[in-house]
C-alpha cells in the first residue's frame, strides 16, 4: 500500500516529454537564457517553437522539445497563465547574468539539487513521475529495467487515472530513466555524450549485462547547502506543522533526504548530528533516550538560504 502523494487517487503520472533524451549538461543554461531574453524584450511567443528554434539551440525539433521538458521539470523556467514561458526561482538562482551562483552548469552542487527536484518532489506541475517513484517507492535495490516497467505498469492498471497510459510509454520512460543515471562506456566521447550529467553522481550502477544497482552510502560529494535545502523542503510538505522529524522518518519516507539520495541510516545518522553547525543553528539534532529528532528553531526557515551555503563556500 503506497502513501505519501501515491496514496491520493488523485495524484496524475506524467511519463512523456523528454523524446527519449536524457538531460545534457549545457540544455538548462540554455533553456534559461533564452526564456529570459525573451521575457526581457517583451516579446510573444515561446523560444521553443518559433522559426529559429531549430537554430537557436542548434539541435533537432525533437531535441527542442526536450530541452522544454527538462528546462521546466527543473524549475528552471515556468508557464504563465497566458502560456507564455518566464525564468523560474531556480534557474534565477542558478543562471541569473549577475547573481547566479552556478551560470555555466559546472558544479556538482547543482547536479545534486537537479536530482532532489526530478526524483524528490511530486506536485500536480511534475513531470518525472517515474524518476520520483523508482527513488522514493521502488523497493529492490538490485533490478532490472523489466521490474521497473512491470512495476510502474501494475501501478498505473490500478489508478483510474493513470489507465490510458500506454506500456510502449513507460518502457521508453524507464529507459530514459536508467539512461540518465547510468554512464554508457561504449557511448563515443562528443558534445552530445555529455548527456549523462546524472551519471556524475553514481546513484545507480551496473553490476551485470542486464542489472543495475542503487548505490547506498554517505555520499560526501553531496553539500550540506544541497542536504539542508531538500531537508526543509520536505519538512515544509510533509509536516509543516510539526517541531521535530525522526530519523526513521528522514530516512525512509518518501521524499526523504535518505530515500532520494539513497543515503544509509548510519551515515544520515553522523551527517545528523552536525546538523546545528552546519546549519547555523536553524535545526538542531536530538538524542533522547535513544529516540532521535530533529528539531527547527522557527516555523519558517528559507530553503534558498540553506541552498546558498552550497555554493557559497565552495
Amino acid at each position: 500500500m503506497c502513501n505519501g502523494p501515491l496514496a491520493k487517487e488523485e495524484t496524475e503520472g506524467h511519463f512523456t516529454g523528454h523524446e527519449t533524451f536524457p538531460l545534457r549538461c549545457l540544455w538548462l543554461p540554455k533553456a534559461y537564457r533564452e526564456v529570459a531574453k525573451t521575457k526581457n524584450r517583451n516579446r510573444r511567443g515561446s523560444p521553443f517553437s518559433d522559426d529559429n528554434a531549430i537554430v537557436t539551440f542548434g539541435v533537432g525539433k525533437n531535441m527542442v522539445n526536450s530541452i522544454r521538458h527538462w528546462a521546466l521539470s527543473c524549475r528552471i523556467i515556468k508557464t504563465q497563465a497566458n502560456g507564455a514561458f518566464e525564468p523560474d526561482y531556480i534557474g534565477d538562482f542558478l543562471f541569473d547574468t549577475k547573481t547566479g551562483k552556478d551560470p555555466f552548469m559546472e558544479k556538482e552542487a547543482t547536479l545534486w539539487l537537479i536530482h532532489w527536484i526530478i526524483a524528490g518532489r511530486w506536485e500536480k506541475t511534475s513531470r518525472t513521475s517515474t524518476w520520483y517513484y523508482v527513488f522514493n517507492y521502488f523497493r529492490e535495490r538490485i533490478f532490472e529495467r523489466e521490474s521497473i516497467i512491470k512495476t510502474i505498469q501494475n501501478l498505473c492498471k490500478n489508478r483510474s487515472k493513470w489507465k490510458r497510459i500506454s506500456d510502449t510509454t513507460i518502457k521508453r520512460d524507464v529507459e530514459c530513466f536508467i539512461r540518465s543515471y547510468v554512464y554508457s562506456r561504449d557511448q563515443k566521447f562528443s558534445e552530445d555524450s555529455m548527456e549523462f550529467v546524472l551519471s556524475e553522481l553514481d546513484l545507480i550502477k551496473t553490476v551485470g549485462s542486464h542489472l543495475f544497482e542503487f548505490n547506498y552510502g554517505p555520499k560526501p560529494s553531496l553539500p550540506e547547502g544541497v542536504f539542508l535545502y531538500s531537508l526543509n523542503e520536505f519538512w515544509k510538505t510533509e509536516f509543516p506543522n510539526q517541531e521535530s522529524v525522526s530519523v526513521e522518518t528522514l530516512t525512509y519516507s518518501p521524499g526523504s533526504p535518505g530515500r532520494v539520495f539513497k543515503i544509509d541510516e548510519q551515515s544520515l545518522v553522523k551527517r545528523l548530528t552536525n546538523i546545528g553547525v552546519n546549519s547555523g543553528g536553524r535545526f538542531e539534532w536530538t538524542d533522547t533516550s535513544g529516540i532521535r529528532n530533529i528539531i527547527r528553531s522557527g516555523e519558517r526557515i528559507d530553503s534558498l538560504e540553506l541552498l546558498k551555503l552550497a555554493y557559497d563556500y565552495n
